[in-house]
């Protein structure tokens, strides 16, 4: 009876959800600035749909899942419960699109720091990510900044 309990406990276990988180980056911030932005890929390659719902980090007072929306011709930063991870599928966060909004930071972000977030899913539970971060202006995770010389 003792086997078939750890069994099943392991069989529950949210690292058998197969959620990883790829790449955590977000950029360096001025000082006084009070949000950041965070962005990841998250990969799922369990059978099963899987949902981002929350996260935390120890250098902000909240964190939000925001997406961005165009409304009026205007495009601004909205709100959402959750990110749906598919299976076997990634949910990609970037600028411009899906990202994590980091609220009242306690302090200025610096280039080359690592800074420790804390994400919540449905089913795999909470996980722990290290975002790199990169320089001012960075459009991805080595950092480098946006170019007029970069092809899109």
């Amino acid at each position: 009876m003792k086997k078939l309990f750890l069994i099943l406990a392991f069989a529950a276990s949210p690292a058998l959800a197969q959620v990883s988180i790829d790449q955590p980056w977000m950029r360096a911030t001025p000082p006084g600035a009070k949000v950041a932005g965070g962005y990841m890929t998250v990969t799922n390659k369990g059978a099963a749909a899987d949902r981002l719902v929350g996260a935390a980090s120890p250098v902000a007072a909240r964190v939000e899942l925001h997406v961005h929306v165009h409304a009026g011709g205007v495009m601004k930063m909205q709100q959402v419960q959750g990110f749906d991870i598919p299976a076997q599928g990634q949910f990609v966060l970037k600028p411009g699109g899906a990202h994590l909004m980091f609220f009242d930071i306690k302090r200025p972000i610096k280039e080359g720091e690592k800074i420790p977030v804390t994400l919540k899913f449905e089913k795999a539970g909470e996980l722990q990510a290290e975002y790199a971060v990169g320089g001012f202006g960075a459009m991805g995770p080595g950092g480098a900044a946006h170019s007029p010389a970069m092809k899109h």
